[in-house]
């Protein structure tokens, strides 16, 4: 895992830490092609801080149990590798380079960013996420050094043509039939000295 730490670009993440993704392979052979390395320091102490914050009454779940709500999202909510696990790390063909990452442009709706990818062929595929963009699919037989444009907000209607978002404005029922490419299911794994 040190040759993904040291060679592929991270996401810095404001609470975790410099996240890694990478593909892995597993002692029994079993092949992960999403998975996000991270920092098992800074995810317990996250932790911990959130459930002081609860205890103290500085949080913001509050309700009878918040300590019964914050323990699941951090032991039970994720889909989780365990480090000793890995036989083998590479890099994610899934992983957007963080340039193109940052060509994306925020919200389109409430909890949602919809846009398109313009490929150097000049074929358009349409892209919606609710923010969870380590990962994302890919269509057939393209890679995201293929992507040419970076179309905010739009999407590819029935006719194939380009079709806006109004920022903040409803989704259209057009767009809630398109075919979207989205973010891909993905893994977590802590590890030591991250």
């Amino acid at each position: 895992m040190r040759k993904i730490t040291a060679n592929v670009e991270p996401l810095d993440d404001k609470f975790f830490g410099f996240k890694y993704r990478c593909s892995l392979t597993l002692n029994d052979g079993t092949f992960l092609p999403c998975v996000v390395l991270q920092s098992k320091k800074r995810l317990v102490e996250f932790a911990k801080r959130r459930i002081q914050e609860e205890l103290n009454g500085r949080g913001f779940i509050g309700g009878e149990d918040p300590y019964g709500q914050i323990v699941p999202s951090f032991v039970a909510s994720h889909n989780r590798v365990a480090a000793y696990d890995v036989a083998d790390a590479i890099p994610s063909r899934f992983a957007p380079p963080l340039q193109l990452l940052s060509r994306i442009e925020g919200e389109t709706t409430m909890g949602w960013t919809g846009w398109v990818f313009r490929m150097k062929d000049r074929s358009v595929f349409s892209y919606g996420s609710s923010f969870r963009m380590e990962f994302l699919q890919l269509p057939d037989g393209y890679e995201f050094a293929d992507v040419e444009e970076v179309i905010n907000h739009s999407f590819v209607n029935s006719g194939g043509a380009l079709d806006g978002l109004g920022q903040g404005r409803p989704l259209t029922e057009e767009y809630r039939r398109t075919k979207l490419l989205r973010e891909r299911a993905s893994f977590s794994c802590a590890v030591e000295g991250i």
